[in-house]
């Protein structure tokens, strides 16, 4: 995948353990093989962390791969290339995501949200209105 475009990041650091989860949540993500499992736990926690923040968003997608694959490991995932869907328009987005071996806790998580993806370059990225 095409580099992540340099933008101006604003840094938000947070390192507690994860959000409160839903059981129904929790109960979906165990039905999944433990990769998808991992990409999923992570993509949720970075909906639930940038929704909480005081900013303007409300995401309702993201994306890990959208920029650059990201770097996974057995409990983690580095995605530098990242976006998120908020209010009809995407964002670049950068985190890194540990959880627990089972993938349901999420042990730490920091992000960076970056600036607008012009709508000329969603289809070449798999950005969908």
């Amino acid at each position: 995948m095409k580099a992540l475009l340099a933008a101006p990041f604003v840094l938000v650091w947070m390192v507690l353990p994860g959000l409160a989860m839903g059981s129904s949540v929790t109960a979906q993500l165990m039905k999944l093989d433990p990769a998808t499992r991992l990409e999923q736990r992570c993509d949720v926690e970075a909906m639930e962390r940038i929704r909480a923040n005081p900013s303007r968003f409300s995401p309702d997608k993201v994306l890990a791969y959208a920029f650059a694959e990201p770097v996974v490991g057995p409990d983690s995932i580095r995605a530098s290339g990242a976006a998120f869907r908020s209010a009809g328009k995407w964002f670049h987005l950068s985190f890194n995501c540990k959880t627990s071996p089972d993938h349901i806790k999420v042990l730490s998580f920091q992000f960076a949200i970056g600036s607008v993806i012009p709508e000329r370059e969603w289809p070449q990225h798999y950005l969908v209105p």
